[in-house]
């Protein structure tokens, strides 16, 4: 894969992420109707994530946030910089949406001090986690990644797979 379809790739998932939470907060009204199902195991609901994945180690106060977002920043750009030096499609695609997710999530921090989630799985009472797409993107990335490092024959490691 070329680094600038690995770019576009990013790109299309933090548009695609910010689309959608502003479809949830403009046109959908969500934060003012806090939950609307959709499916029986599908609901619209609104969350104001305060932390990193899944609501943990939430950043309380002004100065918690800056943290968080200056931290998550450095992640993106270590992961821009592996990006450059990936060779492998699946590890490009896997970097691409990482990286696109985390600037989507980032955005949310710098507008809102919170980032935007809606997406809610529930069975039952059971219930998943309420995340967003770029949330998504970002799982679906580490999972390529690991399945790469735990799968993937040692020279293919040291080549990167095509």
């Amino acid at each position: 894969m070329r680094l600038s379809l690995a770019y576009g790739l990013a790109g299309l998932v933090f548009v695609v992420d910010q689309l959608t939470k502003a479809w949830i907060i403009q046109v959908v009204e969500l934060r003012e109707r806090l939950s609307i199902p959709v499916l029986p195991v599908f609901s619209l609901t609104w969350v104001e994530n305060r932390g990193v994945s899944m609501g943990l180690f939430q950043a309380d106060g002004e100065v918690g946030r800056w943290l968080l977002t200056a931290l998550t920043a450095g992640i993106a750009a270590f992961v821009a910089v592996w990006l450059r030096k990936a060779r492998g499609a699946t590890e490009q695609v896997a970097l691409a949406l990482v990286l696109g997710g985390a600037f989507g999530n980032i955005v949310d921090r710098l507008r809102f001090g919170y980032v935007v989630d809606f997406i809610h799985l529930h069975v039952g009472r059971w219930s998943f986690y309420v995340f967003n797409v770029a949330d998504a993107a970002i799982t679906v990335g580490v999972v390529l990644l690991l399945a790469r490092a735990l799968l993937a024959s040692e020279p293919e490691r040291k080549e990167g797979i095509q």
